[in-house]
């Protein structure tokens, strides 16, 4: 079983508080995680999978973060918020271990050391909705896309089980931008796109083309959670 990178950078003392109280299930794609303005009732340490977090409603909407095994979802938790005006589930099918949201708090209540480090993963998390903001307001949509779908990579592999359709509600356009998009990145055979999954063939190549979109957020989680993942 793969292991999630924030539970593996834990001591042995404060991953031994959490194992009685996590439970391991199996997440389908568009599985809800948590829904707007509703008690968060879990957080989710995934193991494989990738989740989304998407802010607004209706036609406005549109993917402000997303987190696979580096972490978990519902970080609102650990800052003793009960509900998030934003919602999340899965995009693309996986594991998770899982524990309930009231029991998190107690033990992140007695063990501060726990807290710190599910802090330092919130932290992380919301410096990847700024970094968000940034590449939606200040870079074009080939450089976003190139961002994302090495986001995607670090977090499922090589091959993405995506869609036109999720890639449009996560970049916030049009499908027919992300289609010509796409093939953009297939023509500089950065990318292999099929109707429903994406490729990488060439990191580098993204790396470059996402213009220093990509990064930042990746660069806090190595240096504050865990450098080896």
């Amino acid at each position: 079983m793969m292991e999630n990178g924030l539970l593996a950078a834990l001591s042995e003392a404060d991953r031994a508080s959490l194992d009685p109280h996590l439970e391991l299930v199996e997440l389908d794609v568009k599985q809800p995680l948590f829904n707007s303005y509703e008690p968060i009732e879990y957080v989710h340490f995934f193991l494989s999978g990738l989740s989304s977090e998407i802010a607004g409603s209706g036609r406005a909407q549109i993917e402000v973060g997303c987190v696979g095994r580096e972490g978990f979802s519902g970080h609102s938790v650990i800052l003793d918020v009960e509900a998030s005006p934003h919602y999340a589930f899965m995009q693309g099918r996986g594991t998770a271990l899982r524990i309930r949201s009231d029991l998190l708090r107690q033990l992140v209540d007695q063990r501060a050391t726990l807290r710190r480090m599910l802090l330092r993963f919130s932290h992380v998390f919301t410096t990847q909705i700024a970094q968000t903001a940034l590449a939606d307001g200040r870079f074009t949509l080939q450089q976003r896309l190139a961002r994302w779908i090495l986001m995607c990579q670090d977090r499922v592999g090589n091959t993405m089980p995506l869609t036109h359709e999720f890639l449009a509600l996560m970049l916030g356009v049009r499908r027919p931008g992300v289609t010509t998009t796409l093939h953009i990145l297939e023509g500089e055979h950065l990318i292999k796109a099929e109707r429903a999954s994406i490729t990488v063939l060439n990191r580098a190549g993204l790396i470059e083309t996402a213009a220093g979109s990509y990064g930042l957020p990746e660069q806090e989680y190595r240096r504050l959670i865990n450098s080896a993942f």
